[in-house]
C-alpha cells in the first residue's frame, strides 16, 4: 500500500502559537512546544542525533557520561546514543559498544545515571552495521542479506543464513531488553544509512530468493521481524526506528517503496520514524559544509504526509544539515516534521537549546559541517571532538564554569594580563579559554577583522558558515570583557612588554615560490587572490592543490557574478533538484563535463598527490566532485617549466603543454609568520607560540583550534 504525500501536503503544522513579539519568551513557539513519543513526555522539539564517539569504551563510562551530562545541561530534550551493536559482528569497529555484554552494560549504567541525574531522558540506539562492518582484531567476517562487495568497508560479507538471521533477531530483542534494565528512557533501531536492516530492504544488497528476499514486501521482511521482536521486548517503552528516507543509491528503493516501508514499520510497532539520508558508498554529498542548509527536509516531510494521510499519528523527525534553531523552527511552523534531530550542532554547542531559546543566537557556536574532528574520526579510533569546540569530547579535562547567561564582562578577574598576538583560530581560542579562565586578556589583530583564514574560507561556495565562527568569537570575547584590538601589528617587544605572558599566534603567510620566467606574467599569492577575487582573470591557472587551492578554484568557477547557493528557502524541491544535478558523478571523475559554462576557465594542478590532498577523508571527494562538475581542469604529476605571458608551460605524463592563464595563482604551500616571535626571542618576557606560527606539518585548523584551548587554559590555570 502507497500512500500520497509531498512537502506541500504534509498535513498540518504542529501544534503551537505564532509569536506576537520577538522577546527570548516568544522566540521558536514550535520548537518549544512539547511532544511525545509513545509514552515519552518532551518538553521542546529538538533534540540530539545519535553519534558514534569513540568515547564509548575508553574507561568505565565516565567520559562519555559527561559528554551527555553537558548536552542535558545545555538543553536538549532527548538524547540518542552512538550504535550500540546487538553482537560483536555488527560492530561498526573496535570502539563500538556491544550492548549484550556485561562490561558494556556497566558503562552505559553509568552513562544513563548521569543523564537523568542531570534531568535529561536517553534512549539506546540498537545498531548492526551489516556489510559496513570494519574489519576488527578479532577477525570476524562481515554478514549481510547477500554477498555484496561493499567499497566504503572494502570487503565481502557473508550472506545470513537462516540459523543466523534469527540468531540476528534475537540479539536486538535481547539487547532491548538490557536497554530497558538499564533505565534508558526509549530505543531506536538503527535502520537506516547502508547498515544492516538498510540493506535488506534494498534490492542493490538484498539479492536473496527466499522470505527475506526477492519483491519489495519480502525484503522489508527482516527490518518488521526486528521491529516486532523490540517492540514485544521493552513493552511500552518508546520505540524509534531510524528509516532511511533516500538512499540516494541509483537502483535502490524507490519513493513509494519507502513510503510503504514507513507505514509498515509504524504498523509494526514504531512510535516515531527518524529520518536518515544516504548511504556511506553514495557519491551524493549529505553532510558537507556545502550541502544546503535543510537539504533533505522534503524528504521527512513527503513521510510525515504519507502517515497522516493514512491517519496515522506517529511523529517524524528530520535531520541533516540543520544547524540553527532558526532553521528549525522554519521547519517544524511548516508542519515538514514533528521533532529536529542535530548531532554535530551539539558537539559544536552543547548550549545550542539553551542559547537560542534565552535569546541569545549570537552566543551560538556554529555547527561549520567541515567533518574533520567528528565524522572523519568515527571511522577510527581516536575519540571524537569538534573544529570549533574543541572541549568536546573533553569535558572532564576542560571543565568549565557554570554556565553564564549574563555578560561576564563585569566578573572580577585577579588573573594573569595576557596578550595574545594573531586572532586566527589559534588566537580566538586562546583568549577565550584565558579569559574564561579569569585572566586579563588583550588580542592583537594586524587586520580590520578578526578570524584569520576562517574570513577567506567563509568567501567559498557553501562555506558562509565559517563566517558563523566568527561571529561566536566576536560576541563571546565581548561578553568575557577580551580587548581586541584590530589593525594591531606587533612587531617589537616594547608593544607587548606590560604583560605578564604573551601568546603568539600570528599564523601562517602563502610560501614563496620561484618559477622561471615569472616576471612576465599577472602572478598573485592565493591570500591576494581572496581578498579581490574580481581582479582575477577569466583564464587562471593555480599552482597548488591542497584544501587552498582547492577553495579558491571553487570560489572563482562559480563565484565571478554571485555564488549560486544559499538564495532558496530551506528544503526547496528546486534546490535539492540543482545540488543533487551539480552532486552527480561519472564512472570517470576526470571526465565529468561541467553542467554549465562556467565562469572562469580554470586550470588546478599540483607536483605530487592527489588533488586536495590533506583535506578530511569526508570532505575531499564531495568538494573535488563538486569544482570538476562545475568546469575546473584538474592535474597532478606537473612539473611547471616556465612562465610566459600566454601562461605556464608544464610537463605531465611525459608531454609538454602550455596552460593558458590571464593570472597565475600561487597556492603551493605555508610558512610560519614569525615576526612577533622574533621580536620576544632574547628577552624577558615570558611568551609561548602556537598554532601556524610554531609549525607548519600537521597544522590545520582543527589543530590549531587545539593548540589555543591547550595553551589558554593552562596558562589561565596555571597563576590560579
Amino acid at each position: 500500500m502507497t500512500a500520497a504525500g509531498s512537502a506541500e501536503t504534509a498535513g498540518e503544522p504542529i501544534t503551537g502559537q505564532a509569536p506576537h513579539a520577538q522577546t527570548p519568551q516568544a522566540q521558536f513557539p514550535y520548537a518549544r512546544s512539547p511532544v511525545t513519543i509513545g509514552t515519552l513526555a518532551l518538553p521542546h522539539r529538538i533534540m540530539t542525533g545519535s553519534m558514534h564517539l569513540n568515547l564509548e569504551t575508553v574507561d568505565d563510562g565516565e567520559a562519555l557520561a559527561a559528554f551527555y551530562a553537558e548536552r542535558v545541561a545545555g538543553g536538549t530534550a532527548l538524547i540518542v546514543t552512538g550504535g550500540a551493536a546487538v553482537n560483536r559482528e555488527g560492530a561498526g569497529g573496535p570502539g563500538y559498544m556491544l550492548i549484550n555484554e556485561p562490561r558494556h552494560q556497566e558503562r552505559l549504567a553509568v552513562v544513563v545515571d548521569a543523564v537523568h541525574a542531570a534531568g535529561g531522558k536517553i534512549a539506546l540506539q540498537l545498531f548492526h552495521a551489516g556489510r559496513y562492518a570494519l574489519p576488527t582484531d578479532e577477525g570476524l567476517d562481515a554478514v549481510a542479506p547477500s554477498a555484496v562487495y561493499s567499497t566504503f568497508s572494502r570487503r565481502t560479507p557473508v550472506a545470513l543464513d537462516e540459523h543466523h538471521l534469527r540468531e540476528t533477531i534475537a540479539d536486538f530483542a535481547r539487547g532491548a531488553e538490557h536497554a530497558a534494565r538499564l533505565g534508558f528512557d526509549a530505543v531506536e533501531v538503527m535502520g537506516s544509512e547502508g547498515y544492516l536492516l538498510n540493506q535488506f530492504v534494498s534490492p542493490l544488497t538484498n539479492r536473496r530468493k527466499d522470505r527475506w528476499g526477492g519483491d519489495a514486501g519480502r525484503r522489508l521482511a527482516f527490518p518488521v521481524a526486528v521491529v516486532t521482536a523490540v517492540r514485544a521486548a521493552i513493552g511500552i517503552l518508546p520505540l524509534l526506528v531510524r528509516l532511511s528516507g533516500d538512499d540516494l543509491m541509483p537502483g535502490s528503493s524507490t519513493e513509494a517503496e519507502v513510503d510503504d516501508q514507513a507505514l509498515t514499520l509504524v504498523a509494526a510497532g514504531a512510535d516515531a520514524l527518524d529520518i536518515g539520508i544516504g548511504w556511506h558508498e553514495s557519491r551524493v554529498p549529505t553532510v558537507q559544509t556545502l550541502v544546503p542548509h535543510g537539504i533533505w527536509v522534503d524528504t521527512a516531510s513527503r513521510i510525515r504526509g504519507v502517515l497522516r494521510s493514512a491517519g496515522r499519528t506517529q511523529p517524524v523527525i528530520a535531520s541533516g544539515r540543520i544547524n540553527k534553531l532558526e532553521q528549525a523552527e522554519t521547519i517544524l511552523a511548516a508542519g515538514h516534521a514533528d521533532l529536529i534531530s542535530m548531532a554535530r550542532p551539539f558537539l559544536a554547542d552543547p548550549e545550542i537549546v539553551a542559547k537560542s531559546f534565552s535569546g541569545r543566537q549570537q552566543l551560538v557556536n556554529t555547527c561549520i559541517g567541515c567533518n574533520e574532528a567528528c565524522i572523519d574520526r568515527s571511522f577510527g579510533t581516536q575519540p571524537v571532538s569538534c573544529l570549533v569546540n574543541p572541549r568536546a569530547g573533553r569535558e572532564r579535562e576542560f571543565e568549565v564554569p557554570a554556565p553564564q547567561p549574563e555578560p561576564a564582562r563585569s566578573i572580577s578577574r585577579t588573573g594573569p594580563a595576557v596578550a595574545v598576538v594573531g586572532a586566527g583560530p589559534a588566537g580566538m581560542e586562546a583568549a577565550r579559554a584565558l579569559a574564561a579562565a579569569g585572566a586579563r586578556v588583550s588580542l592583537f589583530e594586524a587586520d580590520a577583522r578578526i578570524g584569520g583564514q576562517f574570513l577567506m574560507a567563509g568567501m567559498v561556495p557553501g562555506k558562509a558558515d565559517f563566517l558563523q565562527t566568527v561571529r561566536y568569537f566576536e560576541n563571546e570575547l565581548e561578553r568575557l570583557g577580551v580587548q581586541v584590538l584590530l589593525n594591531a601589528r606587533v612587531n617589537e617587544a616594547a608593544q607587548v612588554a606590560e604583560f605578564d605572558h604573551v601568546i603568539i599566534a600570528s599564523g601562517v603567510r602563502p610560501r614563496e615560490v620561484w618559477l622561471p620566467g615569472g616576471d612576465e606574467v599577472k602572478m598573485v599569492d592565493y591570500a591576494t587572490a581572496f581578498r579581490d577575487p574580481d581582479a582575477i582573470g577569466e583564464r587562471v591557472a593555480i599552482i597548488g592543490a591542497g584544501g587552498i587551492g582547492v577553495d579558491l578554484a571553487h570560489l572563482l568557477v562559480e563565484c565571478a557574478d554571485g555564488c549560486r547557493y544559499g538564495y532558496q528557502a530551506p528544503g526547496s524541491a528546486n534546490r535539492r533538484r540543482e545540488f543533487r544535478a551539480r552532486a552527480r558523478v561519472s564512472d570517470d571523475p576526470d571526465s565529468t563535463q561541467p553542467l554549465a559554462r562556467p565562469a572562469r576557465q580554470i586550470t588546478l594542478m599540483r607536483r605530487s598527490g592527489s588533488i586536495g590532498r590533506g583535506m578530511g577523508v569526508t570532505t575531499r571527494w564531495a568538494v573535488v566532485q563538486t569544482i570538476r562538475a562545475a568546469g575546473v581542469r584538474t592535474l597532478t604529476g606537473v612539473d611547471y617549466l616556465s612562465v610566459e605571458p600566454r601562461g605556464v608551460w608544464i610537463s605531465a605524463d611525459g608531454n609538454e603543454e602550455l596552460v593558458e592563464a590571464d593570472t597565475l595563482v600561487l597556492a603551493a604551500g605555508q610558512e610560519s609568520l614569525r615576526e612577533p616571535a622574533r621580536a620576544l626571542a632574547g628577552t624577558n618576557i615570558p611568551h609561548t607560540v602556537i598554532g601556524g606560527a610554531r609549525r607548519i606539518d600537521g597544522m590545520n585548523a582543527v589543530a590549531a583550534f587545539e593548540d589555543g584551548l591547550r595553551v589558554g587554559t593552562a596558562i589561565g590555570r596555571g597563576w590560579k
